[in-house]
This record gives C-alpha cells, sequence and structure tokens, in this order.
C-alpha cells in the first residue's frame, strides 16, 4: 500500500537533487516509482512541484534535469506610494473597503493535523469523483466541446437550470456564471450603484459583505431569527436606508441554517415589490439537504411573474470547489444589465466546463449522489450536534453543512476559534457574519469537509477542550 504523499516525495526529492550537478539527469520515473514504492501519480506531481519551484527542468522524451539555480532576487522597491494613491477619492462614494478576511479564512487550508470545521466545501471522499471525471473526458470529446460558447451559456444548459429552479422560469431567462460568488458579484454589481445601501440579513456570509464594500455599497442589517429574516423590520428598513436591492438566502441561510418560513416568503417578494427593489436570492445549499428534510419549499423566484427576484443557483456545494459553474435568473431589464456586466467582468464561462456539467447532471450518476450525499450529511450533522451537546443549537438544520453556536455570555470567540487552533481544530468566529458589533458571541461549526463522522467528533471535543481553556 503506498504510504508517500505527493508532499513527503517532493520533499525528499528536494533534498536529493542537489546532489547532482547542473544539468544532470535525475533518475527515471520508473526508477523513483520503484524506490520510493509509489504510484507514476505521485511521482508526476512531484516533479511538477519541483519545476514550478525552478529546481528541476522536465524535457519530453529525454527525461528530468537539476535546472540552472535561480538568480538572486532583486532589492525591493518602494511601494509606499501606492496607499497614498489606493485611498485618494476625495469627492467620490465612500472608500471601497476590500476586507477579504473572512473569504479568506474559508479557502484556508488548514495543516493535515488539523480537524476542518471551517471549510464549506465536501470533503473529497463525499465529492462525486468518479462521476465528475467522466463528465470532464465525456464533454472533451463532445463536437464543438472547445469553440467559444455563446455569451449567456450553453443553451442545454441554461433549459436544465431554469427546469430545476422553477416551472415559471425559462432557459430564455438564465445566465450562466462561474459559481455562485461571481454569480453575486454580477448581481449586486448591476443592480445597485457604488455608493447605495443594500440590505442584507444579520447574521449573514461573509463573502457576500465582502462582495458589497467592493464595489462601493453599504450592507445594512435586518435581523434573522429561527424562522428566517424578520419581515417585521424588512419594510422599515427599506423606508429608511432608500435600499433598492435586498440579497438573502431563503433555504438553509449561512450561518444559522434557518429556512424562511411560508408566511414571510410572501412577505419578502410583496414588501420588496412594494419599495420598487430588487430580491437577490441566494439559494446555494439547495442542494444539500438531508436524508431526513421534509418537502423543501420552492424558492421566491417561483411565485415572481413581475422579476423582483434574481435567482442564484450553483452546483460547487454538491460536487466540487472545481466545478464553478452556477445560473443567474432574472427577467425584464434586469437581465440584460447582468448580461452586460458579466460579459464586461469574465466574457463567459468556459465552454469545457458547462460541457462538463451538462454530462454530469444528465449522467445516471447524479441522482445516486444526491441521495448518497444527503445521507452522509444527515450523519455528519448528527455526529457534531450529539458531540457538541448542550452548545449544539435548540433546532437542528435538515440542509446545509453547518451549526450556529451561541457561546455564554462574556466569550470571546476570536479566542476561542483560537485555542481550538492550538488543540488541531479550525472553527469560525462569528463576528465576520455581522454588519457591525454583533449581538453576542458565536461560532460556526461546519461538518462537510472533515474527513469521517469520527473525525467531525474528534474535532468537536478538541474544540470542547479550547471552551474550556478561555
Amino acid at each position: 500500500m503506498e504510504r508517500t504523499s505527493v508532499a513527503e516525495l517532493a520533499s525528499m526529492l528536494r533534498r536529493e537533487v542537489v546532489r547532482y550537478s547542473i544539468g544532470e539527469k535525475l533518475p527515471s520515473s520508473r526508477e523513483l516509482v520503484q524506490r520510493h514504492q509509489v504510484s507514476p501519480v505521485t511521482v508526476s506531481r512531484a516533479i511538477s512541484a519541483l519545476a514550478a519551484e525552478g529546481l528541476v527542468v522536465a524535457r519530453p522524451g529525454a527525461g528530468v534535469f537539476r535546472a540552472e539555480p535561480r538568480r538572486s532576487a532583486p532589492a525591493p522597491g518602494d511601494t509606499s506610494w501606492q496607499e497614498v494613491a489606493l485611498s485618494a477619492e476625495a469627492g467620490l462614494p465612500p472608500a471601497r473597503s476590500i476586507d477579504a478576511s473572512g473569504v479568506l479564512t474559508a479557502l484556508a487550508l488548514p495543516p493535515a493535523e488539523v480537524i476542518d470545521l471551517n471549510s464549506g466545501y465536501l470533503h473529497p471522499s463525499l465529492q462525486p469523483e468518479q462521476a465528475l471525471a467522466g463528465a470532464l473526458a465525456r464533454a472533451g470529446r463532445r463536437p464543438g466541446a472547445w469553440s467559444r460558447p455563446p455569451l449567456e451559456g450553453l443553451p442545454e444548459l441554461r433549459a436544465w437550470f431554469a427546469r430545476d429552479i422553477a416551472e415559471s422560469v425559462t432557459a430564455a431567462d438564465v445566465l450562466i456564471a462561474a459559481g455562485g460568488q461571481s454569480a453575486l458579484t454580477t448581481a449586486l454589481r448591476s443592480l445597485a450603484a457604488p455608493g447605495a445601501p443594500v440590505l442584507v440579513e444579520s447574521p449573514t456570509y461573509p463573502g457576500m459583505l465582502a462582495i458589497a464594500r467592493a464595489a462601493g455599497l453599504r450592507p445594512v442589517p435586518v435581523p434573522v431569527d429561527r424562522d428566517g429574516l424578520r419581515t417585521d423590520l424588512l419594510a422599515g428598513a427599506f423606508a429608511a436606508s432608500g435600499a433598492r436591492l435586498l440579497v438573502c438566502q431563503p433555504l438553509f441561510q449561512n450561518p444559522t441554517g434557518t429556512v424562511l418560513s411560508a408566511e414571510r416568503r410572501r412577505e419578502v417578494v410583496r414588501i420588496a415589490r412594494d419599495a420598487g427593489a430588487f430580491v437577490v436570492e441566494d439559494d446555494f445549499a439547495r442542494r444539500l439537504v438531508h436524508a431526513d428534510a421534509p418537502e423543501l419549499p420552492p424558492p421566491l423566484a417561483a411565485d415572481d411573474p413581475d422579476g423582483v427576484v434574481v435567482h442564484i443557483r450553483s452546483l460547487t456545494k454538491a460536487t466540487s470547489p472545481n466545478l464553478r459553474v452556477a445560473a443567474l435568473a432574472a427577467k425584464g431589464p434586469a437581465l440584460a444589465r447582468l448580461r452586460a456586466v458579466q460579459a464586461v467582468d469574465s466574457f463567459f464561462v468556459p465552454r469545457p466546463l458547462q460541457e462538463a456539467a451538462l454530462e454530469l447532471v444528465g449522467s445516471p450518476g447524479w441522482p445516486r449522489h444526491l441521495k448518497a450525499l444527503g445521507n452522509a450529511l444527515r450523519e455528519r450533522r448528527t455526529a457534531a450536534a450529539t458531540a457538541l451537546g448542550g452548545l449544539a443549537p435548540a433546532r437542528l438544520p435538515y440542509g446545509g453543512y453547518h451549526l450556529w453556536l451561541r457561546l455564554p455570555e462574556g466569550t470571546d470567540p476570536a479566542a476561542v476559534a483560537a485555542a481550538a487552533l492550538r488543540e488541531g481544530a479550525a472553527v469560525t468566529p462569528g463576528r465576520g457574519y455581522f454588519t457591525a458589533e454583533p449581538p453576542g458571541p458565536h461560532l460556526r461549526v461546519g461538518y462537510a469537509c472533515a474527513e469521517s463522522p469520527a473525525r467531525i467528533t474528534e474535532g468537536v471535543h478538541r474544540l470542547r477542550r479550547a471552551l474550556g481553556e478561555t
């Protein structure tokens, strides 16, 4: 059984390569496979890592050779002038705040010994890797797979998303985007001008707050309770702020996991329509429904003939971080605005990726994957909640990938997260989910990216030890 990872083999080769003269040939891949008892793929990736570092040069058909040493790095220049240039916005809307801390925290890869209770992406064991590989291979052989796609996306993929969202949505209403984050960026930049207010749930997804602030928008919070967005406060928030845009996650909201109640769903669309405002519905977790869930409510877009709702639906969360394919659904002039902004920003989503998405969702393995994923997420949620004991939420979510914990008053969530990391578990402090001072101390604990339910249990035990330290 192979026990050497790519990183371990690369480390070994890094030490060995200095024994060779400049330009001298290294052992062949076959020799390295036999010597280190690893697979050819591991050897290939380790060699690629060394080549990227400039330590070796691979010459097809000839072999791998020790590279010429790199020249010493040039002396650093003086970039202090940029501090002035990036802040000199007198007479313009409020300066953009590019705070990517929440996004960077979510995307950070912890060391191997740390149990990841932070990430919102599936562990590789939960990803449909074989189905994805097959879909990508078939997609590459499709006629025209490498030609330029339509700006709006492949018609067949747009039609599939339309059917997946609601009967009232047609293929003509759909744009294909490069993942949910890109779709959110396009929506906010299209529907609100720099300096404008935008209503957001409180707490809410930090990545969306980062998008809003980077676009020069002013997030205005509307509280969330156990039944979702507080619609009794929504009309007042529109009137007081003058906002013409609301961003919400009605299903398995991040971070609270709440589902917007049926009565409030109708109210959100009615209140926004009365305010002459758009609702961006980020339906990011619909395919992360747990096996024990009741029937899911339809999206807000399903009962919206007037184009109030701009709907976002992504394949990424339920598949792989690398399948960055999503849909933006809208009606009327808003759709034309979305199309124009997306075309300026990114031209189009690469056609091979769209073709691969089509192959995946059209394959017999797609419903089987979703069923298996629902069972696995239920098992993981149960493991996390059981290990948390009294810290677990009173009402567990039946979809999504995380639990939102209210900590005892006086607890410092950042200190707890730091202590947990020292214990070997990565969790997310709640501060970044609020636009202003949070109403209490919170932590978000994820259960999608850890290796197994047993590892989730161990990770929570490490968190509880950290709580005892702070």
